[in-house]
């Protein structure tokens, strides 16, 4: 599950890491007292207007601008919320603005210049241990530092059992060219993040820029935060922090139905049981000449409704040509799910596109006759092989 930036700082401020002050507003007039409110606790004088939506990249599509009176923080937090923010994360459209963070300037003028670096913490599969990933080279650019300069991109391991020991952390900030204060403020950083990141159960805090301000504080200017979704039974406060006007609706509503659903851009619909063989599916599908347009995993108990809200889903997307069915009758007999995909066909009416079904397991004979006999305009297969040659023959 993803947050947005302001529901972000707030964990990370609770988990002690200092972050640059501010608060959400849903409009103009909002984001002019919130301001206000930011003037009395922080001295501010100029703020920082930013859209919540959940993507990064923000800044460049003009969904980060700076105001420096109350009237321009005003129009800005206007001119941003409803108009619908591209930028390199998002789809074409754009993702609609609902709402803006109005937050401190940090940017403020000091001894030295502010300098901005990106820091990281997820988990490496290839060792099962968790990683700082950092950089000098932190700001709008990251993705062009690690193509162009990966030099410039370092890592830290951590050992989950033991976590962040001192000399990892102070590694960090030596690699980053930091010393005297801002040097200890980095270690204090990196400690903190860690502790938000385990203590939340997350998948991923991304820092993006950690800032050391022009007196040498080291504070987090942005935040990108994915919880892992099998542990929010474990913090219900974070569970409640979901946007789902930030999901694709069509994955909203197969979760509502227990049905794991992706979309993707292809044009074959697959609906199948169990992610291994909803993988090979996919694979098969790239093979017969097609290109997958969903990842649709129905679970064991495919029944009737359950397989007919599936095909809905399927079908709401208008780039499919055709449907792939690929159950394998274990916990669930083929002949039940067989005459499921019929009576769902029946249901929903004229479905405008091809449909194979392949069921292999428990009762195959049976289904493949239950689809045969049923009148429907259904290609039923056994073979993985035979799904793929129909598949490609319908697509042809």
């Amino acid at each position: 599950m993803n947050l947005h930036e302001f529901q972000a700082k707030g964990i990370l401020k609770k988990s002690g890491v200092a972050i640059q002050e501010g608060y959400v507003a849903n409009n103009g007039n909002e984001a002019v007292d919130v301001a206000k409110k930011l003037t009395e606790e922080t001295g501010t004088g100029w703020w920082v207007i930013k859209a919540q939506i959940h993507a990064g990249g923000r800044g460049k599509g003009g969904g980060v601008k700076l105001a420096k009176n109350l009237d321009e923080v005003r129009s800005v937090a206007d001119s941003i919320i409803g108009m619908d923010l591209v930028t390199p994360q998002t789809s074409k459209e754009g993702k609609r603005v609902h709402k803006v963070l109005v937050a401190q300037d940090v940017y403020y003028p000091g001894e030295n210049e502010p300098e901005e670096y990106y820091m990281s913490v997820l988990l490496n599969r290839n060792t099962g241990k968790n990683m700082f990933m950092y950089s000098t080279e932190g700001g709008m650019d990251i993705e062009s530092v690690a193509e162009k300069t990966p030099h410039l991109i370092f890592t830290e391991e951590i050992d989950p059992k033991v976590g962040v020991q001192g000399f990892q952390a102070r590694r960090i900030a030596f690699n980053l060219g930091l010393s005297g204060q801002a040097f200890k403020q980095m270690v204090k950083f990196v400690f903190a993040l860690y502790k938000a990141y385990e203590t939340n159960d997350a998948s991923l805090f991304e820092i993006n820029p950690v800032l050391k301000t022009s007196d040498d504080k080291i504070i987090a200017v942005d935040a990108k935060v994915s919880l892992d979704d099998n542990a929010l039974f474990r913090h219900p406060d974070l569970a409640e922090m979901r946007d789902i006007t930030e999901e694709d609706a069509t994955e909203v509503e197969a979760a509502e139905y227990s049905l794991n659903y992706v979309k993707l851009d292809g044009n074959v619909g697959c609906m199948v049981n169990g992610a291994g063989l909803a993988m090979a599916t996919m694979d098969i599908i790239k093979l017969s000449g097609g290109d997958p347009a969903n990842f649709l995993d129905v679970g064991g108990t495919a029944n009737a409704e359950r397989v007919e809200r599936a095909f809905r889903i399927i079908l709401s997307d208008p780039n499919v040509k055709a449907i792939l069915v690929n159950i394998f009758g274990g916990i669930v007999r083929c002949d039940r799910v067989a005459q499921g995909v019929v009576d769902a066909y029946k249901s929903i009416g004229d479905i405008p596109v091809p449909i194979i079904v392949r069921l292999q397991g428990t009762n195959a004979e049976e289904a493949k006759k239950i689809i045969d006999e049923s009148g429907l305009k259904v290609h039923s297969a056994i073979l993985l092989q035979e799904a793929a040659d129909a598949v490609k023959e319908v697509l042809a």
